[in-house]
């Protein structure tokens, strides 16, 4: 039967490229000459700091934008408070990863109520939906991209 897990994972490695794109782009940019500003890579999240807020809003577009480009969706990225200690603010966004359960219980009710013979069961942080039709599952595939949880969803281990 054929099947496929919906998970909530985030590419290290495309973030880590968007993260030093976004650092090359602050020392070409002439807003930012002069300004003790970075982003840094932290094991669960990102770190910016910057001396004043506004500029951490510019340097939040900044690694939108550059996380776009790398195709890694920005759903991912959860704002922290703004810290401020001395003369720099900083702003630590956390990465979100996995599926929680409250979402899963979501994604597995839309599931049974799509009226497809469609069977959802949770592994951990992760939702297996398997099927009697290859077009079942690509229908709750668009389903599921429809539906918004504030996390990002990707479709892996598609199976005939």
């Amino acid at each position: 039967m054929p099947s496929f897990d919906v998970v909530s994972e985030v590419d290290m490695q495309e973030v880590r490229n968007a993260v030093d794109q976004a650092q090359r782009e602050l020392g070409t940019r002439f807003d930012f000459r002069g300004v003790d500003a970075q982003f840094e890579l932290l094991e669960a999240g990102i770190r910016v700091a910057a001396d004043e807020e506004f500029q951490l809003e510019q340097m939040e577009d900044i690694l939108r934008d550059k996380m776009v480009k790398r195709s890694v969706d920005v759903a991912c990225l959860d704002p922290g408070a703004v810290e401020g200690s001395g003369k720099q603010k900083r702003r630590t966004y956390a990465l979100k990863q996995g599926i929680d359960r409250d979402n899963a219980k979501k994604i597995t009710k839309l599931a049974k109520e799509s009226k497809l013979k469609l069977q959802a069961q949770v592994n951990g942080e992760k939702v297996r939906i398997t099927g009697k039709k290859r077009d079942d599952l690509q229908v709750i595939m668009a389903e599921l991209r429809k539906l918004d949880l504030g996390i990002p969803l990707r479709f892996d281990n598609f199976r005939d």
